[in-house]
């Protein structure tokens, strides 16, 4: 948005029809799913979407503002879907872009891919057995 040659406020009205747009989809495709905002220091840094399904728990989206990426709130967000998993003994999945710079920390959190669907990969991380 920092390239186009918009006011302010034109930008500001895009991106809420945007978010919007998906949010409203997310909602028609998965009835069950949880969104949450994500704060820090009561102001708003990201958003986090995931549907808790009998047999897995998928986070549909996952996004933090640049200023606060890099930084480790990924991480404990994700840590936190991993604990549950664990807790519910059920594998967490993500779709993820090639490209996304968070693939690292996906790989580090265990996750693997399972799944080549083009641009993106379904990545899944599964949650340890007793004794492992």
């Amino acid at each position: 948005m920092v390239m186009l040659d918009w006011p302010v406020e034109e930008k500001q009205a895009f991106l809420k029809q945007q978010f919007e747009a998906q949010h409203k989809y997310y909602h028609q495709v998965f009835k069950k799913a949880a969104f949450d905002l994500v704060l820090l220091d009561g102001r708003p840094a990201g958003r986090l979407y995931v549907d808790r399904r009998e047999d897995e728990i998928r986070v549909i989206d996952i996004a933090l503002l640049p200023e606060h990426r890099g930084r480790g709130i990924g991480g404990k967000l994700m840590g936190d879907v991993l604990a549950e998993g664990q807790k519910a003994g059920k594998p967490v999945r993500i779709h993820v872009e090639r490209n996304n710079p968070a693939l690292h920390l996906y790989h580090r959190l265990g996750f693997q891919p399972v799944e080549d669907q083009g641009v993106y990969h379904l990545m899944e991380w599964r949650p340890k057995l007793p004794g492992e």
